[in-house]
């Protein structure tokens, strides 16, 4: 035997059919996550997650299809058409055709290209930004996925991601981790993992060459175009893993539990800040999938309880721009360094994630969709002026109250005749305590999509997804994603 391969073993580590199998107990979580992957079937789904998976891939999809013309998304694509010959994969909303692993990165850049899709909120992470593109791709160019296989595979990646960034907690992104590139590549490893249909060791191995893989920083956040292809990274990375797994490529078999080197342990300032029981805890009993948020504003999820509340606050009360003296919004820590911070015309990603400016874009434009944010509004005078009156400050109880309360917000209106109109919001409308019903889901996708569907694409598209578990073939949805310009 090798003295290296002898010497770099670890106890109970045996070697099979020429992949290291999983450690007998250093790797639980690991292992766990694993085989909860690879055994997931469709008859045990819930029949209620089921329903929510449905309405999430629609939501997901819209956002896509919207994001294939976004200047950003032009630019990453025609870079890609230029690197390879290899065209098997679609782009949504586009005629294009790609290699499988940059498909995956191009579409997870159209699902996050204008913060219009889902979040979890508690685990920081936009779920289906980084599922759905590997996943799809597999799908399309690796394995015949039938419409039920396509949905279990969807949930098994929906279910862990968001499990991992609750390990991590808001510690992960608060040090400056953008948790939607770090911790989303593992929801698209799993649902890659499971589309592929790889045994629990190989999906060990899986997540282990996803974990590797894994980064991105949030001072993306304050103007560069990069910020928007952090998921479609993810979801190329986690593609590429679980394609590698499969034929036997290996990876880090404890990739959470390292002591060194190891997920958890490098992406967190130390040991105390992450809890490894999370990764695991009521898989297959509790389904994460139900807490994954809807949006209904065009920017960064830690805005939209300010922007509810201001909403109800200017309905009792209506009030002018000239008659407010001071807007003070009290949250959490976390709130704070994601999106407090004074605004800066650096570009469309900075004004999208900025409190201050969305909260003056809101006062001032009446909304804040996708209509409101056109190149120039970054630009916008008066928008910067009125965001000038904002303050966003840190909540010493809100902070405490922990990821659950994350966007909870306190928000004073103060008006130059000295009164004060106050509002808090725990979650904005689309959460999972007041999830949008299917007519709205349906509304919105069909108002991302209509520059590019007739209403006979988008009903055929709406009805694939909601009756995806009819589909014997996935590809049949996935025909429906392409726009032909000549039609």
């Amino acid at each position: 035997m090798d003295s290296g391969l002898a010497a770099s073993r670890r106890p109970g580590m045996t070697v099979k059919r020429g992949m290291a199998s999983c450690p007998d107990s250093n790797n639980v979580h690991t292992r766990r996550i694993a085989e909860f992957v690879s055994g997931l079937t469709y008859a045990q789904i819930p029949a209620a997650v089921r329903e929510r998976i449905k309405l999430l891939i629609l939501d997901s999809l819209g956002c896509a299809i919207y994001g294939a013309d976004l200047e950003w998304c032009r630019i990453l694509r025609g870079t890609l058409q230029k690197l390879e010959a290899t065209r098997t994969t679609s782009i949504w909303g586009t005629n294009v055709l790609l290699s499988s692993p940059h498909a995956a990165l191009l579409n997870g850049t159209q699902v996050q290209g204008f913060e219009l899709d889902d979040v979890h909120r508690k685990a920081v992470l936009h779920v289906g930004a980084v599922t759905l593109p590997a996943l799809i791709a597999a799908a399309e160019s690796h394995a015949e996925l039938s419409g039920r296989d396509l949905l279990t595979a969807a949930v098994a990646g929906y279910e862990i991601g968001p499990r991992v960034g609750l390990c991590m907690g808001q510690e992960h992104i608060g040090q400056g981790w953008h948790s939607g590139a770090t911790v989303g590549i593992f929801s698209a490893a799993a649902g890659a993992a499971r589309a592929l249909s790889l045994d629990a060791d190989k999906t060990v191995h899986a997540l282990g060459i996803a974990g590797t893989q894994s980064s991105g920083l949030m001072a993306a956040q304050y103007g560069a175009m990069v910020k928007r292809m952090h998921a479609g990274r993810a979801a190329q990375s986690g593609l590429y893993a679980a394609l590698l797994a499969q034929n036997g490529f290996t990876g880090i078999v404890d990739v959470f539990e390292a002591p060194y080197g190891g997920f958890c342990t490098t992406f967190s300032r130390s040991h105390d800040r992450f809890n490894l029981a999370e990764l695991s805890a009521g898989l297959g009993e509790r389904f994460e999938t139900m807490h994954v948020a809807l949006k209904f504003y065009s920017c960064v999820g830690s805005n939209h309880t300010t922007l509810d509340a201001l909403r109800d606050i200017r309905a009792r009360r209506p009030f002018a721009i000239g008659d407010i003296e001071e807007i003070v919004v009290h949250g959490s820590q976390v709130t704070v360094d994601h999106v407090g911070w004074p605004y800066q015309p650096q570009g469309l990603t900075a004004a999208q994630l900025n409190l201050p400016f969305c909260v003056a874009t809101l006062l001032l434009e009446g909304d804040v969709s996708v209509n409101e944010f056109a190149a120039n509004c970054v630009h916008d005078e008066k928008r910067i002026a009125l965001s000038r009156k904002i303050k966003v400050v840190a909540d010493p109880e809100i902070t405490a109250a922990g990821a659950a309360f994350r966007h909870k917000v306190r928000v004073e209106v103060r008006l130059r005749d000295g009164s004060i109109e106050r509002e808090t919001r725990e979650a904005p409308r689309g959460s999972e305590q007041s999830f949008a019903g299917a007519d709205d889901i349906a509304a919105k996708f069909r108002k991302l999509t209509r520059a590019v569907m007739g209403k006979a694409q988008q009903d055929a598209l709406i009805g694939a997804v909601m009756g995806l578990e009819k589909l014997t073939d996935s590809r049949e949805l996935i025909a429906l994603l392409r726009h032909d310009p000549s039609s």
